[in-house]
């Protein structure tokens, strides 16, 4: 009776005043449950964000404890209502055995679960803080990604990676737009510190964007009252080069990414061609072999990560493979199965100026995104020379691709060009100045048909250095990886 209608013993045989309290509070809280299930169905934005508000999660938490010894003095009561010693020996042991075994686990899992909601609650004050919100820009928000070494003294410190991920504030719909490391000579948002110290652009010699950190470091006199200048001046730049509006950042320890892709099990990847895994010296070194297969966190570090045979740019490819295949997979039943490993890889992986109050937003916006197409445009070779950088054409490729993704024509795009190998065009057309028929030039004696050769590939996206990688530019991320 007491497991099944908590207080219903005490009302029949005991103290009739804790009877109808204890009574009372478990169907107050049942309806309460029921109206918060049925309400979070249709409106997930009450789940959201109730699982983010730090006040509310204490408040359940103190709760779940309150519960689990209430219900454990129940339990205990209800056995001394019944009067063990007046039974037989046997009968007696098993009224002990089975109130012992119902008070130790309803208690034990309300106790769990108090410590699961003080994990997400640690979670949130750890990694969140309390800045304020930031409204979306021309109805976009748009948060810039880094991935940042790690080691000691340096974490973060030059950023590996950069891609702004700019989301449309009501569907979710998103464009991955990647800049390249290398970029040099490009300009800064108007106004800003680092715009003020270069009117003409970053031109120093031999630095590079993800340089701005070190050198926001080395002269953060300039940043007065700034917590991260590094970030600031990259935030800055990237600005400058996209002419977007930053409203949040994010900073990955690519190191402490194994921890969370082994938390949710491990990640399921293409692999195009063998990807070494370490160095050749190393005992440990592989190659991680070609065919679709389950990715561990070391791994799949290193399918996003390693150069050797490859370039900048087909690396840039294969991260944005990792995190399409990151979205679409760890669903929402994988997060709450590997929930507590999930947060605490999550604390000790990422640092962001994302306030708490907006965390529940950008949860519904990332379960948006999951069944749409992501869309991505990479800054690089052949489209942009990342040593002189044509910042008004960035401008109009980072307006046209985000005008695609809401459903717009691109307004004023020039025509674009054609890349045969990334469009899935035929590898054996012609090429360089060969005329056929159909080219409207003379006609030649068709050459001796040779085997074409396959799209060059590295690891995850197909394309090449020469004619573009498809993942660094494409309407649907997931088809082309």
């Amino acid at each position: 009776m007491t497991l099944v209608l908590p207080g219903s013993a005490q009302l029949v045989s005991g103290n009739r005043r804790v009877g109808r309290v204890a009574t009372w509070t478990w169907l107050s809280l049942l309806v309460l449950g029921v109206l918060a299930v049925v309400t979070s169905y249709f409106w997930h934005g009450l789940a959201f964000w109730a699982g983010t508000s730090t006040t509310l999660l204490q408040v359940l938490r103190l709760g779940l404890v309150a519960l689990a010894v209430g219900w454990a003095y129940l339990f205990v009561d209800a056995w001394r209502l019944g009067q063990p010693l007046t039974l037989q020996r046997q009968h007696r042991l098993a009224v002990v055995g089975v109130n012992g075994f119902l008070c130790f686990s309803v208690a034990g899992a309300l106790l769990f679960g108090a410590h699961v909601v003080g994990v997400q609650r640690d979670f949130m004050i750890s990694m969140f803080g309390e800045g304020d919100a930031v409204d979306a820009a021309d109805g976009r928000y748009n948060v810039l990604l880094m991935g940042g070494d790690s080691g000691a003294g340096r974490w973060g410190l030059r950023p590996d990676s950069m891609t702004v991920a700019s989301i449309d504030a009501e569907t979710g719909k998103t464009v991955l737009i990647s800049l390249p490391r290398n970029m040099q000579n490009f300009p800064f948002a108007e106004g800003s510190v680092m715009d003020e110290q270069f009117p003409d652009g970053f031109d120093v010699e031999g630095m590079y964007l993800n340089g701005l950190s070190t050198w926001a470091l080395d002269h953060a006199e300039l940043f007065r009252g700034s917590k991260n200048p590094g970030v600031d001046a990259t935030v800055q730049g990237v600005e400058g080069i996209t002419g977007l509006d930053i409203n949040y950042w994010a900073m990955v320890n690519l190191e402490g990414f194994k921890d969370l892709v082994d938390a949710v099990g491990g990640v399921e990847l293409t692999v195009r061609q063998p990807i070494p895994v370490g160095l050749p010296h190393e005992k440990t070194f592989h190659y991680i072999e070609p065919g679709t297969r389950v990715l561990d966190g070391h791994d799949t570090l290193w399918f996003a990560r390693a150069r050797e045979g490859s370039d900048d740019y087909s690396r840039m490819a294969r991260q944005k493979c990792v995190m399409s295949a990151m979205l679409q997979q760890v669903s929402p039943q994988v997060a709450l199965r590997n929930f507590e490993q999930i947060a605490g890889a999550s604390s000790a992986m990422v640092s962001t100026d994302l306030p708490r109050g907006e965390v529940d937003r950008f949860v519904d916006l990332a379960l948006k995104a999951r069944s749409q197409k992501i869309a991505t445009l990479s800054l690089v070779p052949p489209m942009i020379n990342t040593a002189e950088p044509d910042i008004a054409l960035i401008h109009r490729k980072v307006e046209a691709a985000i005008a695609r993704a809401e459903g717009r024509a691109p307004a004023g795009e020039p025509p674009a060009e054609t890349v045969e190998a990334a469009d899935g065009g035929d590898p054996g057309a012609p090429q360089g100045g060969a005329t056929t028929p159909q080219d409207g030039g003379a006609s030649t004696p068709a050459a001796p048909a040779t085997p074409s050769a396959p799209p060059a590939v590295t690891g995850g996206s197909l394309g090449s250095l020469s004619t573009g990688y498809a993942a660094n530019q494409s309407e649907d991320l997931g088809a082309v990886c």
